[in-house]
């Protein structure tokens, strides 16, 4: 762990709408804010117009389209003129192949086969045969048709040849047979390169070559060495061959940067000890603040799998449906294996092991396994041994595949179709767990200070399936799950579950467009591939909830159905959104502040989650905010505004960068009386948070009575409001806002 990590940092979605010189306008604004760091997305250069970075093209230099080199050091400047550092997201996993030419790499691959100088960039099974390139309409229905005049024509026409990016144009690769066109269907099965999940248009890359990690590396360390880059964040480690041996590498080149990866964590899954790294990218600190705001009272009753059994049969299907070109390569290591590594994969409760490490996860895999399989348990003992062994490119490979199966199976089909309480459905979270008590989060939290104090937390990333305070507003249904009920069913949407999403991501979101709303819709509709799908749309399913989205919009009783939900438990949703985020803000861990997210952020899955964010607005509301507390007046009421959440966010963030020495312990505040489940406390080492949480139940039940917090002794005050606290009564310690933020003077 390094010794100085960041107090807060700012997501920025860098990209070539909003660029580094865009970006470095914000310095100022980020510097009152109260961050240390902001925290960008990948800057090496994309796809063209790529919106989000993560399909880089060239990773030996800075995308043009960002600003180029000359931008990235004028961002540099404003940031340390603030006293500001800069982290950066790096995708070492995977290059992005939508437009081939813009590839150097891959287009010299395509051109000259195995004698490419990039040959060894990417992980391609050169021995079956050429190249497969799935880019085929449907209009040419010539899946297995090597390329001809008109197929190359297509070719050509579809990722023409940008000037200086490499020798040959189509015709001679053509004439070598580097490549072979096929339908774009027909690619999960035919597919004769590694890539990243399911997608056909990133290609893996082989970083565990030390020349392939040297020369995809070069330039983001030298960013680290020149001191302009202060940590990294990487991406997806679990699609690497060896995870382990590439942070290993990656640390030894930048000793001294922060370092955090996104590994997704399952429920009690640590993050493997000896990693050389600060912590993850916080989706399992996001599990354990949003769930301490549902009511575990709460939980309804589940109609049809649980979700246990829902999570393996999509993980299964997926394996046979969307990999049978990992398999088929798998099986060429160990003949006759697909099956059994089919369901192997799909028995995995983690998204993979790192063997040695792991074992146990890896054997729980086989034991289950056998259990819903006998018939394969004599071909599975047989494989354990190789699978087992690091050495193994059977091994290898397979752990690989477990994390690809558990994304497609469980973030994107799964979580789309058990949809009880979507709240739950997180990155890495378990739809089954109803709520986190506290004291389960004051256990969590202190292991997070004991053993990744400073590893990232988050409440909203550019991967989350809903926006923050969607799910702090979700999370009063909990509390009051019967709401929703005088809706169900007047969707007209046949598939039950799919009516149920309907309605809680209008609830959660609203008011929120028709053209959002039907974006999000077909999104999550054709991810949960059963009514409809992405390979094949089912149109009369669509139109029933663009339908829907069409009554939702003009039907003003049902609107005002719909407002009537939504003002009974908005208060409490913003109650829950300012508990969540002080509390992820105060607590062990380096927070994240996600673009815009310091006001009110009602957003869905991506894209629109990378909607442009006001920026001026949030500049002028803190300026403002400022100037009302210099003149002493009261502070800004919990409203549609969101200042009251910018006021939370800014006075946590500088607190902790300011004070630093206030926050190096956890201790949980006891609290007494009748409602005490409704208050959770912790005390830092000087600086304390009180939330409440579940507060439509304290509401129903009278507020605040007797209940007692048991401050440490000494003067303490409010930060949020400038207010002594000199009473220990939860309702006067609560009295301006649902939170509190005490420093002892």
């Amino acid at each position: 762990m390094v010794a100085n990590f960041p107090t807060g940092t700012y997501r920025v979605q860098v990209r070539p709408g909003f660029d580094l010189d865009a970006t470095a306008g914000l310095a100022g604004y980020l510097h009152d804010l109260g961050v240390s760091h902001l925290y960008s997305a990948p800057l090496l250069t994309a796809t063209p117009g790529s919106p989000h970075g993560y399909d880089v093209v060239d990773p030996t230099r800075i995308n043009p389209q960002l600003g180029g080199e000359e931008a990235l050091k004028r961002l540099v400047d404003a940031l340390r003129l603030q006293g500001l550092g800069l982290i950066v997201d790096i995708v070492p996993n995977h290059m992005g192949l939508f437009q081939p030419a813009a590839n150097p790499a891959w287009w010299d691959v395509l051109t000259h086969g195995r004698g490419s100088a990039y040959a060894d960039w990417f992980d391609i099974d050169w021995d079956a045969g050429p190249i497969v390139v799935p880019v085929l309409g449907a209009e040419s229905d010539l899946a297995e048709l090597s390329i001809d005049g008109d197929e190359l024509r297509y070719y050509e026409h579809r990722f023409p040849i940008a000037p200086g990016t490499g020798e040959g144009s189509p015709q001679e690769v053509h004439d070598r047979q580097h490549y072979r066109l096929v339908d774009w269907r027909r690619g999960n099965e035919l597919l004769n390169y590694r890539r990243f999940f399911a997608v056909t248009e990133l290609a893996g890359v082989r970083v565990e070559d030390a020349a392939v990690f040297d020369a995809t590396h070069a330039e983001i360390l030298r960013w680290v060495t020149a001191g302009d880059v202060d940590g990294i964040r990487v991406d997806h480690p679990d699609g690497l061959r060896d995870p382990d041996g590439y942070l290993t590498t990656l640390r030894e080149r930048a000793p001294e940067a922060w370092l955090v990866v996104e590994k997704i964590l399952e429920r009690g899954e640590p993050l493997p000890p000896h990693w050389p790294v600060d912590g993850t990218t916080g989706y399992d600190a996001l599990g354990d603040v949003c769930g301490l705001f549902v009511d575990p009272a709460g939980a309804p009753a589940v109609d049809g799998p649980d979700w246990q059994e829902e999570a393996h049969e999509q993980k299964l299907d997926v394996t046979r449906r969307l990999f049978p070109a990992e398999l088929r390569r798998l099986d060429a290591l160990a003949p006759g294996s697909k099956e059994v590594l089919a369901e192997l994969a799909a028995n995995f409760h983690v998204y993979r092991t790192y063997l040695p490490y792991g074992r146990a996860d890896f054997d729980a895999a086989v034991t289950e396994t056998k259990r819903r399989r006998p018939d394969l348990a004599a071909a599975l003992d047989g494989l354990v041994p190789r699978l087992t062994d690091p050495a193994d490119d059977l091994c290898a490979r397979f752990q690989q595949l477990t994390g690809a199966v558990m994304a497609k199976g469980v973030e994107d089909t799964a979580m789309y179709r058990w949809n009880r309480f979507i709240a739950l459905n997180e990155v890495g979270g378990d739809p089954s767990r109803f709520g986190v008590a506290p004291e389960e989060f004051h256990a969590a939290a202190a292991r997070r200070l004991e053993e990744w104090p400073a590893g990232m937390t988050t409440l909203s990333t550019h991967d989350t399936k809903r926006g923050e305070d969607v799910r702090a507003r979700l999370a009063v249904l909990s509390e009051a799950p019967d709401l929703l009920t005088p809706l169900l069913g007047r969707a007209g949407i046949p598939d039950p579950s799919f009516e149920t999403l309907f309605w809680q991501t209008v609830i959660g979101a609203w008011p929120l467009s028709a053209d959002r709303l039907q974006a999000y819709l077909t999104k999550a509709a054709r991810e949960a591939n059963r009514s409809t799908s992405w390979d094949a749309p089912d149109e009369a399913f669509e139109a029933t909830f663009a339908a829907a989205v069409h009554l939702l919009d003009g039907d003003a009783r049902l609107r005002a159905d719909v407002e009537a939900v939504v003002a009974r438990i908005r208060p409490y949703g913003w109650s829950n959104a300012l508990g969540q985020k002080l509390v992820q803000l105060t607590m062990p861990g380096v927070p994240d502040v996600y673009q815009g997210t310091e006001l009110w952020e009602d957003s869905l899955v991506d894209p629109d989650n990378r909607r442009p964010v006001d920026f001026a607005e949030r500049r002028d509301l803190l300026a403002a905010l400022d100037s009302t507390a210099l003149a002493g007046q009261p502070a800004p009421p919990v409203d549609d505004s969101g200042v009251a959440k910018l006021l939370v966010v800014s006075r946590a963030l500088r607190l902790r960068r300011d004070r630093p020495e206030l926050f190096q312990r956890y201790h949980p505040v006891p609290v007494t009386g009748d409602a005490a489940g409704h208050a959770v406390a912790f005390d830092r080492g000087g600086a304390l948070t009180v939330a409440t949480r579940l507060p439509l139940r304290l509401a129903a039940a009278g507020g605040w009575d007797a209940e007692d917090l048991k401050l440490p002794g000494g003067a303490w005050t409010d930060v949020l409001t400038g207010r002594a606290v000199d009473s220990t009564r939860v309702g006067d310690v609560l009295s301006s806002y649902p939170v509190a933020l005490l420093v002892r003077e």
